[in-house]
C-alpha cells in the first residue's frame, strides 16, 4: 500500500548515526542517500526516509503520528529498544504486550533524537485467522486447478473432434 514514509530531522548525519544503529536490529539498512538532504532505509528499496524538511523550515514532530516497523521476534523488539536508548533516544513505551491493540500485539516505542515517535512491533496472527487464511488459499488453489482442468478437458475434446473429422474426410 505505501511506497515510503518520511520524517523530518534537524541534522541528517546525526539522525543517520541513530537510525543506522537502531534499524539494523530489525534487519533494515541504509540503502539510498542524497546527502546532505536525506537517507532512505529498507531491505532493498528505501521505504523509510529521514530528511531535512523540503520547505527548509525547522523539523517538527507530528502530534499523534508515529512509524511502526515490523519485527520478526520479541527479541528483535527488545534489541531495537535497547539500541535506541543507547543511541540517545528516549523511552516512550518499554517492550511488552499491548493488549489494548489486540491480544497478539507486542511492541516497543521510542522517540528519536528529534522527538519523532517510532515503534517496533510483532503481531502474531491468531490460530483461527491462520486456519481461515489457509482454508481460503486452498479454496482459491482448488478453484484455479478446476478451471485449468476444465480448460484442458475442453482442449482434449476439441482435439479428438478434429481427429475424427480428419478420419472422415
Amino acid at each position: 500500500m505505501l511506497h515510503h514514509v518520511s520524517i523530518g530531522v534537524a541534522d541528517v548525519a546525526r539522525a543517520a548515526q541513530f537510525y543506522d544503529r537502531v534499524l539494523q536490529e530489525l534487519g533494515f539498512k541504509r540503502v539510498f542517500e542524497v546527502l546532505p538532504y536525506g537517507i532512505g532505509y529498507g531491505d532493498k528499496q528505501p521505504a523509510f526516509w529521514v530528511q531535512l524538511p523540503h520547505n527548509q523550515q525547522t523539523a517538527a514532530v507530528g502530534n499523534g503520528a508515529h512509524v511502526a516497523f515490523n519485527a520478526a521476534s520479541e527479541e528483535m523488539i527488545r534489541a531495537f529498544h535497547r539500541a535506541a536508548l543507547e543511541a540517545g533516544g528516549t523511552d516512550d513505551g518499554a517492550p511488552g504486550p499491548r493488549p489494548d491493540y489486540g491480544p497478539d500485539y507486542f511492541g516497543a516505542f521510542v522517540r528519536d533524537l528529534d522527538g519523532n515517535k517510532i515503534e517496533a512491533v510483532l503481531v502474531r496472527m491468531p490460530a483461527a485467522a491462520k486456519k481461515k487464511a489457509t482454508r481460503k488459499a486452498r479454496k482459491k488453489t482448488s478453484a484455479k486447478k478446476a478451471k485449468s482442468a476444465k480448460r484442458a478437458g475442453g482442449a482434449k475434446k476439441k482435439a479428438a473432434r478434429g481427429k475424427k473429422r480428419g478420419k472422415r474426410g
